[in-house]
């Protein structure tokens, strides 16, 4: 997980698709509209059938790279061709707060290696406030994927990236990695994501089924058992 690197500020953003193309034209714009620095912006897709891969190869401005279907495969594909020092992976169906790119080197700059945003849902749903709620605390317990991670690419490749073992969890997985490292920063600015999941699988239900995979990480089970309660459970 080498990459080249780029004395410029700003960050390579990794984001894996696979069958977006309903949400790339304004993910794109939100991107570069909300961004102070002239950043690299990667999309690894793991096989789409939509043409959102070619909408992305048309556009100038962003690089389509192709890998193997799985979020921590794509992640890590895409953190190879990275040019910053800084990484940072977010969900497609994600906005990040006005200039993330400004706040997240400021805090790099001040010695945080790794970090999220606070979270909040496109939802006034009370299950899912009090999910985005407890995204201010700096706890492992309280973080996941749909919070975005910033890490610096040094560290990253030091900890070998996410482990492609995971089909699921892949975030928790490393996130856990990095407290255990170096600890961890929550910046105070929100990131909005989309509820989306949770209204197709129903809210309290995917917020149990989450609940119970995170138990079982934590408890001991394997990645292959967490896969398949996953796809057992839900859509």
């Amino acid at each position: 997980m080498i990459g080249n690197s780029t004395n410029k500020k700003g960050l390579s953003i990794i984001v894996p698709i696979l069958n977006e193309a309903g949400v790339l034209t304004s993910f794109i714009k939100t991107i570069f509209d909300h961004s102070f620095y002239e950043n690299q912006l990667i999309f690894v897709d793991g096989g789409s059938t939509d043409g959102g891969d070619e909408y992305v190869t048309s556009h100038q401005k962003c690089k389509l790279i192709k890998s193997k279907k799985g979020r921590a495969i794509q992640m890590n594909a895409g953190a190879k061709v990275a040019q910053y020092n800084l990484l940072y992976f977010i969900h497609v169906d994600s906005i990040p707060p006005k200039n993330f790119d400004l706040h997240i080197l400021e805090k790099n700059a001040q010695g945080e290696k790794a970090g999220c945003f606070q979270l909040q849902f496109d939802s006034s749903h009370i299950a899912l406030r009090l999910a985005a709620f407890a995204s201010r605390f700096n706890n492992r317990f309280c973080r996941g994927g749909d919070q975005s991670l910033f890490i610096d690419k040094a560290l990253f490749n030091q900890l070998n990236g996410f482990d492609e073992n995971y089909q699921v969890c892949e975030d928790g997985e490393l996130i856990d990695r990095i407290y255990k490292q170096c600890g961890f920063c929550v910046l105070p600015q929100k990131l909005i994501t989309s509820a989306r999941r949770f209204n197709e699988n129903g809210v309290w239900k995917l917020h149990f089924h989450h609940g119970i995979i995170h138990l079982m990480r934590l408890t001991g089970y394997s990645p292959r058992q967490l896969s398949r309660y996953y796809i057992a459970f839900i859509k």
